[in-house]
């Protein structure tokens, strides 16, 4: 990348993130789900308040699970052609793109006053989505992390993640199921069904649902952001990307680290086979694009915009942007 192509993409973000927030219409919903039935479950007796009258509870009947929260920003001064979903990692939620640890303004606020309509998702089991008995439903326990354990994963030493905000950042880790995935792939292709066409950026675990719902509904899906994308989408049907132009960004630090490597490995082969099949692909590491430091979280790092203003760029070459 050029220092004329630097500069204007940090002057890009640097007017974007001190532009008012203006809207036209903001709001929430809840979307997919499913009803399961339980039986056979003894009926409990809850005091729900301290001092407060005991309460038979009886927990045989028919739940609503499954169900996906997203909420929706859209700009007065309307530029992007199409929404743009933002879909968060693992033991994650839709925080991921709001306002970083350390205050500054996340991709969320970013894109919005770039002139996008976002829509920013809870999947299914996080946030304020809903959730569900476990083993009864989710037929796994949550797993819940340690508050040091995301700062090596994520990749963190001596990049730019803001680190004297780290505690913010592990304020906002949830547990995780590892056996909801078809659930959170049926809420996704719900959403898509429901507000697209449009463009899917996601991010680490969310990896194998953009691709996935993408293979689902291709006529539906105009380009796809893969942010360090964990996991893949079915290599049977590759075929069903070729015509969703698809960008790939990758940190800093990878080739030290015990997993990325074969992460980004298993990732750019992904992109490969898109490729092979006549799709448009593009691979870009962030250090070799003079972009340096970043963490996994990159949307959060101290040079987030800079990033988010090379998204920016990208979108607009695949003509989405008035």
């Amino acid at each position: 990348m050029s220092a004329r192509a630097t500069l204007c993409m940090l002057l890009l973000a640097g007017c974007a993130a001190q532009a008012p927030l203006a809207l036209r219409d903001m709001g929430s919903f809840h979307v997919g789900g499913r009803e399961v039935t339980l039986s056979g479950k003894p009926v409990k007796e809850v005091v729900f308040t301290p001092g407060g009258v005991p309460a038979k509870v009886d927990p045989n009947g028919t739940y609503l699970v499954e169900a996906m929260y997203v909420q929706y920003f859209l700009p007065a001064n309307k530029r992007g052609a199409l929404p743009l979903l933002m879909w968060h990692g693992g033991g994650l939620t839709g925080v991921t793109y709001e306002t970083t640890p350390d205050g500054r303004d996340g991709w969320l606020n970013w894109f919005v006053k770039q002139g996008w309509d976002v829509y920013n998702s809870d999947a299914v089991e996080r946030g304020r989505a809903g959730w569900a008995m476990y083993p009864d439903i989710f037929k796994s326990e949550p797993l819940f992390l340690p508050k040091d354990e995301p700062f090596g994963r994520f990749r963190m030493k001596g990049s730019q993640f803001p680190v004297e905000a780290y505690d913010n950042f592990v304020r906002q880790v949830v547990p995780r199921w590892t056996s909801t995935d078809d659930a959170i792939i049926a809420a996704y292709t719900e959403l898509v069904d429901k507000v697209c066409p449009c463009a899917i950026l996601f991010h680490s675990q969310a990896g194998q649902f953009g691709f996935k719902v993408a293979q689902a509904r291709p006529d539906k899906v105009k380009a796809l952001i893969a942010v360090e994308p964990a996991g893949q989408g079915d290599p049977k049907l590759v075929d069903r990307l070729k015509n969703i132009p698809t960008l790939f960004v990758y940190g800093d630090g990878i080739a030290s680290d015990a997993r990325w490597p074969t992460i980004r490995k298993n990732g750019v082969a992904f992109g490969d086979a898109i490729r092979a099949a006549g799709g448009k692909v593009e691979v870009v590491d962030l250090p070799n694009a003079g972009i340096r430091g970043n963490s996994h979280m990159l949307m959060m790092d101290r040079n987030n915009l800079e990033v988010a203003a090379l998204i920016q760029r990208w979108l607009e070459q695949q003509g989405l942007y008035r």
